[in-house]
């Protein structure tokens, strides 16, 4: 029997996504990056859907890599050929985030709970990560001797600069969601019971906003990095003249000038 590893519900616009292996901390395995794949895949095709929201079932985000997984695990026997991880990355994991962070909507991640390993930078991946008080976030690679994958190398540098990155990366410590927040590693945090609740909200707030805006604001960004100043300057002229001919500029100028609640209909 096939087993539901993502759960999958509509909520308006916004389609929550939840990892499905609790008794194991939602662990990640081939078959749920398959499965959530699969699912984030069908949300960028379902035009009724404006958000994605993201979490975990049960007590954790995510555990991060299950390394009892047949695709990483070692193989003890003698003279046996030692398992290629990344081949594993190659077809699981990059496909996965770059779908994630290629979404034609915004991504919020709610963390509940612990995001270690890969986890973590799962959610660190998604545009808005809102954080119970409890949840944590480990980069715990070093500890078994690889370095953060699942796009850490690239994130922590960018969120939280070379030192703290580097500091995360190797040392490997736990950290509570009040320091990932005062760093600028997570942009909110709310106590334990307001997370679905909040996080929910968020994503109902973006999936009523001009999503096209907010995708390519996220673009922008991401390649605003490798650009100079004015290759940025001049990004931006282009996709506003894009989005100046766009359906919601009109509409949310108009709304303004007519002091209306606007409707917006871009993806």
């Amino acid at each position: 029997m096939h087993e539901t590893l993502i759960q999958s519900e509509t909520r308006g616009a916004v389609r929550l996504l939840r990892l499905n292996r609790p008794d194991a901390l939602n662990a990640m395995t081939v078959p749920l990056l398959v499965q959530l794949r699969q699912a984030l895949e069908l949300a960028a095709q379902d035009a009724t859907v404006r958000c994605v929201l993201l979490t975990g079932a049960g007590r954790a985000f995510s555990a991060g890599q299950d390394l009892a997984d047949p695709h990483v695990a070692p193989t003890r026997a003698p003279g046996a050929a030692p398992k290629d991880i990344g081949h594993m990355l190659d077809q699981y994991y990059i496909p996965l985030v770059l779908r994630m962070r290629s979404l034609p909507v915004p991504v919020v991640a709610a963390v509940n709970g612990v995001a270690a390993g890969a986890g973590a930078n799962l959610a660190l991946g998604a545009d808005v990560v809102v954080a119970a008080e409890s949840a944590s976030f480990v980069q715990a690679f070093a500890r078994i001797g690889l370095i953060p994958d699942c796009g850490g190398t690239w994130l922590l540098p960018r969120l939280v600069g070379r030192a703290k990155a580097l500091e995360l990366a190797l040392l490997g410590d736990k950290l509570r969601a009040a320091e990932a927040l005062a760093m600028g590693l997570i942009a909110r945090v709310v106590p334990d019971v307001e997370l679905p609740d909040a996080a929910m909200a968020i994503a109902q707030r973006l999936a009523g906003m001009p999503t096209r805006a907010l995708v390519e604001t996220r673009r922008a960004m991401d390649d605003a990095l490798k650009l100079d100043f004015e290759a940025a300057l001049r990004r931006e002229a282009t996709l506003q003249s894009q989005l100046g001919f766009a359906h919601d500029y009109l509409e949310g100028t108009a709304a303004f000038l007519d002091k209306r609640p606007p409707t917006f209909k871009d993806r």
